[in-house]
């Protein structure tokens, strides 16, 4: 019975994760959207990151969470961090600047693409004709979507999505890295380790593109609050499920979470942003998570 109890437990639990990465997360690109028209890109998500990964250090004090892990631990998830966060998620929240909010989580949805890709690389796993025609979709997709004249609004625009590529690359990598290396046990600490070291790399990057650190002083109540959302739920929430979710089910199944956020992502930002959806970007986007949908499912594996 008590076998059963915690399995029970652990399900639910599993649920409970899947539902962070995929609503949470697919709300903060519009959050970060509102918050980067007002304070510059690496200052916010450093201060995001840094302000999260102390909460997370109080709480586990306060709840007497002991922080029994090793010096290799805590610098592979200080590695984890700097891949995932200082690159994986500052490099898209700087392109949030040239890029709309529903676009990017678009793109970023490619990152099965990318994670397939690196698999091959450095694992030399063989890419199934399924896999393939995936990637053939997926390729096609985000064509569609970045050549689309409606959403391309500005010059940056194309550097913008460059930069998000390179995002989605490091994020993968830190997923697969993540997924194999030693951790801290405990994910709430593992997750607080990975944030402090990024919250470090990017207050380190605004200072070295010179960011206007006094915006945070001018700030609305409305990207105050965008703030806030995205400490306590994107940064301590969402990303602890993830953490959890890597080492409780396979890098591939955490992966879904790209069909669920452009979905959220797209709706909020043409609700709330009024950015546009073309009848194009509905093929793109189709087309897009049909090709991820393809090489995620256990027969392309």
């Amino acid at each position: 019975m008590q076998e059963q109890h915690f399995l029970k437990s652990e399900r639910a639990k599993i649920i409970l994760a899947f539902a962070a990465i995929y609503i949470i997360w697919g709300s903060t690109y519009f959050f970060n959207k509102l918050l980067v028209l007002e304070v510059p890109p690496f200052f916010s998500a450093g201060l995001r990151f840094l302000c999260a990964s102390l909460l997370i250090f109080g709480i586990a004090k306060f709840m007497k969470i002991p922080f029994d892990t090793t010096k290799t631990r805590v610098l592979n998830a200080g590695f984890a961090g700097v891949l995932m966060l200082t690159f994986g998620n500052g490099a898209v929240v700087w392109a949030l600047q040239f890029v709309d909010s529903g676009v990017t989580a678009l793109i970023v949805s490619s990152q099965p693409l990318m994670l397939l890709f690196l698999l091959l690389l450095l694992e030399r796993k063989k890419i199934s004709m399924r896999s393939l025609f995936g990637v053939f979709l997926g390729i096609l997709g985000i064509y569609l979507l970045t050549s689309e004249e409606g959403i391309v609004r500005t010059d940056d625009y194309i550097k913008g999505v460059f930069v998000i590529f390179i995002a989605i690359l490091t994020w993968a990598y830190g997923s697969i890295f993540v997924a194999k290396s030693e951790l801290p046990r405990n994910h709430f600490i593992n997750s607080g380790v990975q944030m402090l070291f990024a919250g470090i790399f990017l207050i380190l990057a605004s200072l070295l593109f010179g960011e206007d650190w006094s915006a945070i002083l001018r700030i609305s109540a409305q990207a105050l609050f965008s703030l806030l959302y995205l400490i306590l739920f994107g940064s301590i929430v969402a990303f602890t499920a993830f953490n959890y979710l890597l080492k409780k089910v396979s890098t591939e199944k955490v992966t879904t979470n790209t069909y669920v956020n452009p979905v959220v992502a797209l709706f909020m930002g043409w609700a709330f942003l009024a950015e546009p959806i073309t009848p194009r970007a509905l093929l793109a986007s189709f087309v897009l998570l049909v090709g991820v949908f393809v090489i995620n499912t256990r027969k392309a594996r």
